[in-house]
C-alpha cells in the first residue's frame, strides 16, 4: 500500500458511483484512491485473486463507455489509450458485489475502515430509493429497488460462502455485526425480542412457508413486493389489503412480475375490518405460524417496530376464512 488517502465524506463517495450497463458501479481508479493504493497496485491485488471476481462482480469498460463518461460534466478525468497522458488500458468497473469481494482481498485497518463506509453507503442508497418511491417514475424505482434488494441478498450469501474458505471473513464479520448495532443504523426491527435487520427479518419469516403466505395489511407499496421476491418456489402468496392512500400501482406490480415470474401473488380485500397487520404462514396446516406486525412491511426499517409470533392461532381462523371469501383487489 502506498498512500493512505481516506475519503470520509458520503457526498464524495456518492459522486464516485456511476450507472453503467444498468447497474451501479465504482471504477478502479476511484477505489484505489479510497483504499490508499496506486491504480496499478490495486488492480494487481485483484488479479492475484481473480477467481473471486466473476463477470457480474467486475467488468472492463469499453471505449464507448469511457468516452461517454469522459464527455460528462460529472467525470472529466478519464483518459484512455491513444490520448496524451492516457492510461494503457480501459478502466475496470466493480459492482456492489465486487466491492464487497474486495474486502476479502485488500488487507489492513484502512481497508476495513473504508469497506464499512462503502457497505453502509450502498445499503443507505437502497433504503433512500425505496422510501422515496413516490418521487421517482414507477419504471425506474421498480428496476432499481429490485436490483438493489437482490444485491444486498447476494452480498450476504457471498459472505457466508467466503467465511468457510477465507480467514479474512473473521474481520468481515464485524461489518455484518455493525448492521445490528442500533447506535449505528436505524433499519432494523425486533423479531420475537431480537434485533434483526428489517429486510432479513421478513426474509426469515417468508422462507419458512411450505404452501401459502397471507399478508394482511391495508397499506402496501413496492417494498411489500420486493420483500416477497425470495418466497420459496411453489408457495402461493395472498395479500389482503384495501390498498389505501397512494398504495401499490398496477405498473409497479407488472414490473415486479416481469422481474420475478415465479413469484405468485394475488390480492384480496380486507373490507376495512383489520387495523393491525399480520403475516400467516401455511394457514390451516400443522406448520401454521401467525405473526403480529407493528408496522407495514412497506415501511420496514424506517422506524423501530416489532414482529411477534402469536400463540393462540385458533381465534384468528374464522377471520381468515372470511377473508378468503372476499373479492379481489383491482390495482
Amino acid at each position: 500500500m502506498e498512500n493512505e488517502i481516506v475519503i470520509h465524506s458520503e457526498t464524495d463517495l456518492r459522486s464516485k458511483i456511476y450507472t453503467i450497463r444498468g447497474v451501479q458501479v465504482m471504477l478502479d481508479f476511484d477505489l484505489a484512491e479510497i483504499y490508499g493504493y496506486s491504480v496499478k497496485a490495486f488492480n494487481q491485488q485483484v488479479k492475484n485473486n481473480i477467481e473471486k471476481f466473476d463477470s457480474d462482480f467486475r467488468f472492463q469498460l469499453n471505449a464507448y463507455e469511457v468516452l461517454e463518461l469522459s464527455r460528462s460534466k460529472i467525470l472529466t478525468s478519464i483518459q484512455v489509450k491513444g490520448v496524451k497522458g492516457g492510461r494503457a488500458y480501459l478502466p475496470y468497473a466493480f459492482t456492489e458485489q465486487g466491492i464487497y469481494m474486495l474486502m476479502t482481498v485488500l488487507r489492513g485497518d484502512l481497508a476495513i475502515r473504508q469497506s464499512k463506509i462503502l457497505v453502509r453507503l450502498f445499503k443507505g442508497m437502497k433504503d433512500f430509493i425505496i422510501e422515496r418511491e413516490h418521487l421517482v417514475g414507477y419504471d425506474e424505482v421498480a428496476k432499481i429497488a429490485v436490483q438493489t434488494a437482490q444485491n444486498t441478498e447476494n452480498i450476504l450469501e457471498h459472505s457466508k460462502d467466503i467465511a468457510r474458505i477465507d480467514q479474512k471473513m473473521l474481520e468481515m464479520a464485524t461489518i455484518i455485526d455493525d448492521f445490528s448495532n442500533t447506535e449505528i443504523k436505524k433499519d432494523f426491527l425486533f423479531l420475537n425480542g431480537r434485533s434483526v435487520e428489517a429486510d432479513l427479518a421478513y426474509q426469515k419469516i417468508y422462507s419458512q412457508a411450505k404452501e401459502t403466505i397471507f399478508v394482511i395489511d391495508n397499506y402496501i407499496g413496492l417494498k411489500t413486493l420486493v420483500l416477497l421476491k425470495s418466497v420459496p418456489k411453489d408457495v402461493k402468496t395472498t395479500i389482503f389489503t384495501d390498498n389505501l392512500k397512494k398504495g401499490l400501482h398496477k405498473k409497479e406490480y407488472d414490473d415486479f412480475c416481469k422481474e420475478y415470474p415465479n413469484v405468485v401473488i394475488s390480492f384480496k380485500r380486507t373490507n376495512g375490518i383489520f387495523h393491525d397487520r399480520y403475516i400467516i404462514i401455511d394457514f390451516g396446516n400443522e406448520n401454521e405460524i401467525v405473526y403480529h406486525c407493528g408496522a407495514s412491511s412497506k415501511d420496514a426499517g424506517s422506524r423501530i417496530s416489532t414482529i411477534s409470533t402469536l400463540s393462540e392461532n385458533a381465534i384468528y381462523k374464522p377471520l381468515i376464512e372470511n377473508l378468503l371469501k372476499n373479492q379481489e383487489v383491482v390495482l
